[in-house]
């Protein structure tokens, strides 16, 4: 190591904290020094790296902000400020790392979500604040390798939807492919704008009996009729069906704590929860191992060659 003063080699001089930190001493002009410690992303984390990766951990394993502050005995604003700058890290990976990924099937769907209030009880001077009320989770799932190709948060019109299509054009590969997706008729025109040269696009058509009102109405309702019907090329409609992106939603329900029903954990700011669905689409596709493939999405897709850890990420961004 070199003297930062002199520019002389230094000596080791013992250790530091209980971290044991490396001190080096010039002989020349006796100044110490400590050895640079690598900061989580980059950033001025204080923390410890094992720190910060049990908190991002628990948080997508499904813990709540309190109950992560409470388990590795930090204060809930770190927790909350580890949270966004984690999310922000993991949104810009995904974008650079899943682009051109070549797909056979895709299937794209919406889940339900809320910040601060829902849409009812929204006073009249905040009908037009999209910072609250009820956004939609855009999900672009593929079929084959059961990779989340593209996410997208925002209030579900039309305007939202083609920007949703717009990011799965860009992490789709230049060929053709089958896209399933439900009756939402905003995406007929957006996938026939912006994907109109590579899609078939199929549309799952399905009527719901009317749930009962009273202890029953969180149940799901009794499906009436499923039909598919072609609205642009020539799709398979056999194998035609959203049944995996829904199934997606129940795990992003599940291992997310601001999603789970009836329950206090809810998003007050729309910044977090998008901080938070980033951290988890990508502990999804490239740290934890999928019960059926036997391996992550990203391996499945050939899109990362092993599992990625916390560690590795803070370390990488």
């Amino acid at each position: 190591m070199t003297c930062h003063n002199c520019r002389t080699q230094m000596v080791k001089a013992g250790f530091y904290g209980a971290k044991k930190v490396q001190r080096w001493k010039c002989q020349q002009c006796n100044k110490r020094f400590s050895e640079p410690q690598p900061k989580p992303f980059g950033q001025d984390v204080r923390l410890p790296m094992e720190k910060v990766s049990m908190i991002l951990r628990c948080l997508a394993e499904g813990n709540s902000v309190r109950s992560t502050s409470r388990l590795c005995d930090v204060e809930k604003r770190t927790v909350l400020n580890l949270l966004k700058t984690a999310g922000d890290a993991c949104e810009r990976f995904m974008e650079r790392t899943l682009q051109n990924v070549p797909v056979k099937e895709l299937q794209l769907d919406e889940c339900w979500s809320y910040v601060l209030k829902k849409e009812g009880p929204k006073h009249p001077t905040e009908a037009n604040d999209d910072s609250i009320g009820d956004p939609y989770i855009y999900i672009a799932l593929s079929g084959e390798s059961k990779l989340v190709l593209a996410w997208h948060l925002g209030k579900r019109d039309r305007e939202n939807t083609f920007t949703f299509v717009e990011k799965v054009r860009s992490a789709t590969a230049d060929c053709k492919f089958d896209i399933s997706t439900d009756a939402w008729p905003a995406y007929v025109s957006a996938i026939d704008l912006q994907l109109g040269d590579r899609a078939n696009h199929g549309v799952v058509v399905k009527v719901y009996d009317k749930p009962e009102e009273g202890r029953e109405r969180y149940s799901p309702a009794v499906s009436l009729l499923s039909k598919n019907q072609s609205e642009a090329g020539n799709p398979d409609l056999s194998r035609a069906c959203t049944s995996h992106v829904e199934r997606k939603n129940g795990s992003l329900r599940q291992w997310c704590r601001r999603l789970t029903r009836l329950t206090y954990a809810f998003s007050k700011k729309k910044e977090n929860l998008r901080a938070a669905l980033a951290l988890h689409f990508w502990y999804y596709n490239f740290a934890r191992i999928h019960g059926a493939l036997r391996v992550t999405p990203a391996q499945e897709a050939q899109v990362s060659d092993h599992i990625w850890s916390f560690e590795e990420l803070m370390s990488t961004l």
